[in-house]
């Protein structure tokens, strides 16, 4: 059989910091016939929740099906990262007696608050406004990271075999650039320079009758795929939020396990923007709490990191984080398109699950439980069609029993709440949004699907806008971006290309200094960008790839869709302890 690849854009051969652009190799044809091969039945890109969770139902339909798990982080978990309160619905379907010993059984949710907030004080939205599925009841907060690191440990005692620090760098096609045959991870010992270091090793062909991409948001083989085989062309686009999460150790006498509040107004009101905040009482005397920003929003001069450390000064945010101590912080795009975002999800040889395709439930702040059930719906698709002989046909079987499923019943539900929002502000677009959904409760659907735009088109140019001054941090309620990137345990290998490639190197320079202000320095929550320069009436982009969390905002936010982020040498990244 013949096989190319779909090779993403080369990282630039300079060091890093880097000024980065696409750089050239015509080396694929002799690096192919380096690479090992390694046949199997399924691959899976990505041991999140999804992609997990779709092993272990393959290989509890099929206990001789060959499943394969490639995660890039340097263990499961590492590059999990989420609030979270998680809906055990899917969970209980997969594995019913979860509760016997996974970890995240410990803390069942007890209190459900929704605050809105003033600048200096709040009101709170009385429960019984909220539609029953915005309820808590029968949920678990806890670490996702975790779940995923039980979860890998019930799919490798079915056989699943999990390569944590493989990222998967391709994708593997047909001679006719038609069906997707597999994935090559990434090469690994290359110099920042392109050549190759002497721990050089080829990446590895991993040739699968069906491959699921399980990457998260905004994947960079994701991307490809959606492009390659048009899976957009008939649903609206993705749009993202920023989430920015710390855990902090609370004094006991503040700690009530279980207890969930959620926050919207203040301070992203001030600016025209929407998103919200998190307070989750967690095990161990911890309080998980992080950010939201709407990666919608059109001031250039917004600072989603900082707005989160204007958020935690708040009064009543304040006094529950004072006399604690900070002990993690990391950052993720999220999805936030709703139901009309999700593209179609079969292409001949693979599928998208989880968050690859968009089933977050944005209102609910939920994603674990439909990603998990995504999994399990295409596994179960899968298995199937290779107990018929079958493979790399489009699995048509996944796409029409998730649109059947109680997935797409729960996301018609909300599915303008979003849109509502995004267009009215928080204020009048959540009564709007609330109204919407309690119709949709009662069977009623006035509204229809609202259209979205992209997150990059709605960027403002900055002469319409005004520079934000924001507070210095005080180093005890808020920080700086480098000490909490300190936090997130990131490393990357510093002799390597760079990961962040700029499509147009000279587009800073001519289009997003001058006509937006230079947004990158701003909505990347991990420092990666800076402009060097600027006094001497020089401004030019330095990119600091090695502090880069894998958050994605940068291929999302990007008003120029100049900037794009690929998988960099295996193991990179944060490395998140329980997040």
């Amino acid at each position: 059989m013949i096989l190319r690849l779909l090779t993403l854009p080369r990282p630039a051969i300079k060091p890093d910091p880097c000024e980065c652009d696409i750089g050239n190799d015509n080396s694929d044809t002799a690096l192919m016939s380096e690479r090992e091969s390694m046949p199997v039945d399924v691959v899976i890109v990505g041991a999140g929740p999804a992609g997990l969770a779709a092993s272990i139902r393959l290989k509890q339909l099929s206990p001789d099906c060959e499943v394969v798990v490639l995660e890039k982080g340097s263990e499961v978990g590492a590059h999990i990262l989420s609030g979270a309160v998680i809906d055990p619905r899917s969970l209980d379907e997969l594995l019913p007696e979860w509760r016997e010993t996974c970890p995240l059984a410990e803390v069942p949710v007890t209190e459900n608050h929704h605050w809105v907030l003033t600048q200096s004080g709040k009101y709170q939205l009385p429960e019984a406004m909220m539609p029953p599925f915005m309820k808590n009841d029968g949920n678990y907060t806890g670490s996702l990271g975790n779940l995923c690191r039980w979860l890998a440990e019930q799919a490798e005692a079915l056989g699943v075999q999990i390569f944590p620090g493989f990222p998967a760098a391709e994708l593997l096609l047909d001679e006719a650039g038609t069906t997707v045959l597999g994935v090559v991870t990434r090469d690994m010992g290359i110099a920042a320079d392109g050549s190759r270091k002497p721990d050089f090793e080829p990446g590895m062909e991993l040739h699968a009758k069906y491959t699921l991409l399980a990457e998260g948001a905004r994947g960079s083989l994701t991307k490809q795929a959606k492009r390659l085989f048009a899976l957009e062309a008939e649903c609206q686009p993705q749009v993202y939020g920023l989430g920015i999460k710390e855990l902090w150790d609370i004094p006991a006498e503040k700690h009530v396990p279980g207890r969930v509040i959620h926050t919207q107004g203040w301070p992203l009101s001030e600016n025209d923007a929407w998103g919200g905040g998190f307070l989750y009482h967690q095990a161990g005397g911890q309080v998980a709490i992080g950010f939201v920003t709407a990666l919608d929003y059109g001031n250039p001069y917004l600072h989603p990191f900082e707005e989160f450390q204007r958020w935690k000064h708040h009064p009543r945010i304040r006094e529950i984080l004072e006399g604690g101590k900070r002990v993690a912080y990391g950052a993720r795009a999220i999805n936030e398109g709703g139901w009309q975002s999700v593209p179609k999800l079969a292409f001949p040889g693979g599928a998208l699950i989880g968050c690859a395709a968009g089933f977050v439930n944005v209102p609910r702040i939920k994603g674990t439980h439909t990603a998990i059930k995504s999994g399990m719906l295409a596994a179960e698709a899968a298995a199937a069609a290779i107990a018929a002989g079958r493979e790399g046909d489009e699995l048509a079987e996944y796409d029409a029993a998730l649109r059947a499923s109680w997935i797409a019943r729960e996301l018609k539900k909300v599915q303008n709440a979003q849109p509502l929002v995004a267009r009215f502000g928080g204020a009048v677009g959540t009564v709007l949004a609330g109204a919407d959904m309690w119709m949709r409760q009662l069977g009623l659907n006035i509204t229809g699907a609202m259209t979205h735009h992209t997150d990059a088109e709605a960027t403002h140019r900055a002469d319409l806008h005004t520079p934000i001054a924001y507070p210095k941090p005080d180093g005890v309620i808020s920080f700086d971006r480098l000490s909490s990137v300190f936090l997130s345990n990131t490393n990357h290998e510093e002799d390597q290309p760079c990961h962040l490639v700029l499509k147009d190197p000279t587009v800073p320079q001519r289009i997003n200094w001058p006509i937006y202000a230079g947004p990158e320095a701003r909505y990347c929550p991990a420092g990666v960008y800076e402009y060097v320069g600027v006094e001497e009436a020089e401004p030019r982009l330095v990119i600091n790839a090695q502090n880069c969390v894998h958050c994605k905002t940068c291929d999302i936010k990007d008003p120029t869709q100049n900037i794009e982020w690929v998988v960099p040498e295996g193991g990179g990244g944060p490395n998140y302890p329980n997040m």
